[in-house]
């Protein structure tokens, strides 16, 4: 159970507490980013919707109450801002030597790829099979710290 617990907490980690954190502390910044984005009258609301998923959806996973339906959204989450935030395609210096901003944000990019693919994990299990259990339940839990085979 402690290493299931540990494990969850490795994948939620950046969301709950320090993405959260950081942008209450410095929802002005945060905000100002979103409106790079969207429009100003969708900026704040967008950073209230993803302050929400970054302190729900973790606890969710945690406590293995809707894990699965909290997972897939964290992981649709990591695949919207890595192609709203993270566009390693726009500064054009990708191929340059040296310093590279794409290169920089492409790693950024990846990342969040790869948060969603250990999110999706939780969602449809190791192998796949999970799809049609989570379709038919998809506010059921996988029950991460039960204890099987006794």
């Amino acid at each position: 159970m402690l290493v299931t617990l540990c494990v969850r907490y490795l994948l939620v980690v950046l969301f709950f507490p320090f993405s959260a954190l950081d942008k209450i502390i410095n929802f002005r910044g945060a905000v100002g980013q979103a409106e790079t984005i969207f429009p100003a009258a969708l900026a704040t609301g967008s950073i209230l919707a993803g302050l929400c998923i970054e302190i729900v959806m973790p606890l969710a996973i945690l406590t293995g109450t809707a894990d699965r339906l909290a997972a897939l959204i964290l992981a649709l989450y990591c695949v919207a801002t890595a192609i709203l935030f993270k566009p390693f395609w726009r500064p054009g210096d990708f191929w340059h030597r040296g310093d590279s901003k794409g290169r920089d944000l492409f790693w950024d990019f990846l990342k969040n790829f790869s948060l969603a693919g250990g999110f999706l994990l939780i969602t449809f299990g190791a192998a796949g099979h999970g799809v049609q259990a989570f379709v038919a339940h998809p506010f059921g839990s996988t029950h991460p710290y039960a204890i099987h085979g006794r």
